[in-house]
């Protein structure tokens, strides 16, 4: 069965009230960008030795987690600072700079743990935001569409289901407290629905893969998930999987996360590449510059960089605030809305995926050879970005966002568009 707006009223929590206005206030961002620099500032002390390990990210995590970066859309009425998305989207962008492995944890985790909403009756929301709010929990998922359907099934003695079903791919899910499924319901007054649910990692019947160990990313606890029999019970279940506009918006905003991080690792490469640039003795032996930071054409080349991430950051930061703004329409929200908005963030899409790994290929135009050195480590940003950037292909975002131009047209919803 297919909700539509007509037939229910979704409510999110982050509407504007009274006491929370419709965007964030500058006191608001401030406190989180701080937040996010502190943990940033640590977490960069080690990456590359953290990055070369390939191991599960507890501590990394608990950094995140000591700044209160992992409660910042927790609503205030349930325990939480009652931030706003764009304060969240700050956030990814900083701890990407150092670290796009915890940025992209930080990014899913804010889409999976926001399913609360996107996904759960507006009087069940509540309990699930207090306890996550208690527990601290960071949120993982395990819902990647490319791979075959999880399937649940009626369990034999009526209560509840058991689910069955691989996914190859789950970020977060072998460090996260709690792991966020979407699954087929076969059999039962639900049969043919997809329902959303949330089981702790360690429920029984859940086995980890442990089998992620890509090009970039490798602190992201992406591997596969195998499910034998896992229980699922009716407290667990967060709500079904509908076509509710201002529900689809977990999809926009997950892309918008990865704008986010691009623009981040595109920031990151640069100040990297500064401080080796202006540490470079000398200069080419053709230049009339005294040192290499003052030839013309290592000024061009990374004014270059520097010129087309400022520009992804001002699209960004515009659409990290209109995000708020759109999921404030709540049960209001429109198709037709929701169409322009993806589109809108597809373009983001495109335009943060081509600078960051311009820009974190080029920075070594300037840095010269001795940067490629395993010690530099300048290549973390790049192996980051070229991985993650993969997730789907931005040639389909492209078509999306011509096709739109052209005549309007929109993509169909999926958990990709």
């Amino acid at each position: 069965m297919s909700l539509t707006a007509e037939s229910t009223r979704f409510l999110t929590p982050w509407r504007a009230t009274e006491d929370r206005p419709l965007n964030a206030t500058e006191e608001e961002l401030n406190h989180w960008r701080a937040a996010a620099e502190r943990a940033a500032a640590v977490l960069k002390q080690d990456v590359l030795t953290r990055d070369r390990s390939n191991a599960e990210p507890f501590a990394e995590v608990d950094v995140l987690r000591s700044e209160g970066l992992l409660d910042i859309l927790i609503p205030a009425e349930f325990g939480g600072p009652g931030g706003h998305w764009e304060s969240a989207f700050e956030a990814v962008r900083i701890v990407s700079r150092v670290d796009g492995s915890l940025g992209q944890l930080l990014a899913y985790h804010f889409i999976n743990q926001a399913g609360i909403a996107f996904y759960g009756a507006p009087e069940a929301q509540g309990e699930w935001w207090a306890k996550t709010a208690q527990a601290k929990w960071l949120w993982a998922d395990s819902v990647n569409p490319t791979d075959p359907d999880l399937i649940l099934t009626p369990a034999e003695n009526g209560d509840g289901w058991v689910l069955n079903g691989k996914k190859r791919y789950s970020t977060g899910s072998s460090v996260a407290e709690v792991i966020v499924i979407n699954a087929l319901v076969r059999g039962g007054d639900a049969d043919g629905q997809v329902l959303a649910f949330v089981v702790e990692r360690e429920r029984e019947g859940l086995s980890l893969g442990g089998d992620w160990d890509n090009l970039g990313q490798r602190l992201t606890g992406s591997g596969s998930v195998t499910y034998t029999n896992v229980a699922v019970r009716d407290e667990d279940v967060l709500g079904p999987v509908t076509d509710v506009p201002v529900s689809t918006l977990i999809t926009p905003g997950i892309q918008l996360a990865f704008g986010a991080f691009y623009l981040g690792v595109a920031e990151g490469a640069l100040a990297q590449g500064r401080e080796i640039l202006l540490a470079r003795p000398n200069a080419w032996f053709l230049s009339d510059a005294p040192v290499y930071a003052k030839d013309p054409l290592f000024q061009r080349r990374i004014g270059e960089l520097k010129a087309y991430t400022a520009a992804v950051a001002a699209l960004a930061e515009k659409l990290f605030r209109r995000f708020d703004t759109e999921l404030d329409a709540d049960a209001a929200y429109s198709d037709e809305e929701r169409g322009a908005f993806a589109v809108a963030i597809a373009e983001l899409k495109v335009a943060a995926t081509d600078v960051a790994l311009q820009v974190a290929s080029g920075i070594f135009d300037v840095t010269g050879s001795g940067s490629t050195a395993n010690t530099v480590g300048l290549d973390l940003h790049w192996r980051n970005v070229r991985t993650h950037s993969l997730h789907d292909p931005v040639d389909y975002k492209k078509v999306e966002v011509g096709a739109y131009f052209l005549d309007g047209t929109t993509q169909p919803i999926s958990l990709y568009t």
